[in-house]
């Protein structure tokens, strides 16, 4: 197999295109059709990217299923990613757990060492769910539906935990990027209560995790002020200007390390009160404050820092 940059597969980097270059893919192609407007080239791409936005996307279909294994095989091998599991007998792979993971930095691209297709995670069943914007960009939509990647609510994120189905999600959210820094570690979770309550409801246990490495995937550049705060609420996701090797979608070649941490038991309860929701996001808080502070020196981030808000 002939190599890119070293010791990089050929078949590595057509995986982190096909995963990742949709976002830049898209913005080309929009910034394009809109020069050249009204021009009729630039109409029909335009339509039939629009059109793309509506077509079915399923999970777990023959085709879809093959580049989504095609795309993890490859993927996970780039940087490569390690997982480190605090205790994997924790877990029991008939129970449905939610499983958080952090940072979100630019992109999560590490949880793609925990997708269905890895195999990695003890639980029967999996999926991870994203910002519902995500599913409105052409060709990232349809990729991502592949992986198991789902738009997250609170009806589909309720419904696959009492089907017994384990869910990946970033607490942080989108919001998480108007807080990133290049010197340390973020993370925006002390108003995060959602993801508690709904495991509170399912009775799911929490399971922290943290990804190190993640944050020198990518370089990146966003713009400051109240009004780019409110753009980022409004729309669902926080727009800003990132670029990997060369300029492009694809990341650099860092090291990861996705640390799992224990599972959180959570009592089941119905309609859980602010009060007993608060309890437990602060175990969340300080047992994912802990997994850093434990794991930082043999990792070689000792002089990461992180900062909760």
């Amino acid at each position: 197999m002939a190599e890119v940059g070293g010791n990089v597969k050929l078949w590595s980097i057509i995986a982190m295109v096909m995963w990742l270059g949709g976002f830049h893919i898209n913005f080309i192609v929009g910034i394009l059709c809109l020069v050249h407007l009204p021009s009729p080239w630039a109409i029909t791409i335009l339509a039939i990217w629009v059109t793309l936005m509506f077509l079915p996307a399923e999970y777990d279909t023959p085709m879809g299923s093959k580049v989504a294994r095609f795309i993890v095989t490859h993927a996970k091998n780039y940087f490569p990613i390690k997982v480190i599991f605090e205790d994997e007998s924790a877990f029991d792979p008939n129970q449905s757990y939610v499983i958080a993971a952090e940072p979100h930095s630019v992109l999560p691209i590490g949880i793609v060492v925990l997708t269905p297709q890895s195999g990695i995670l003890p639980v029967n069943n999996l999926r991870a769910l994203a910002s519902s914007a995500v599913f409105w960009s052409p060709v990232v939509r349809h990729i991502w539906t592949w992986l198991g990647v789902a738009p997250v609510s609170r009806k589909s994120f309720t419904a696959f935990l009492q089907k017994g189905i384990s869910c990946i999600v970033v607490p942080g959210g989108v919001q998480e990027c108007l807080f990133m820094e290049d010197h340390r570690e973020v993370v925006f979770l002390k108003q995060r209560y959602g993801f508690v309550r709904i495991a509170m409801e399912a009775g799911s246990p929490l399971v922290p995790t943290f990804c190190f490495g993640q944050r020198n995937a990518y370089k990146w550049w966003k713009p400051t002020g109240k009004w780019y705060n409110q753009l980022s609420r409004a729309i669902g996701f926080t727009p800003l200007v990132f670029w990997g090797r060369y300029g492009g979608p694809v990341p650099y070649r860092t090291p990861m390390y996705y640390v799992v941490g224990k599972p959180i038991p959570v009592p089941k309860t119905t309609n859980p009160s602010q009060e007993e929701v608060s309890v437990i996001l602060g175990q969340f808080i300080e047992a994912l404050e802990a997994l850093f502070e434990k794991h930082k020196g043999s990792l070689e981030f000792e002089d990461d820092t992180l900062l909760v808000y």
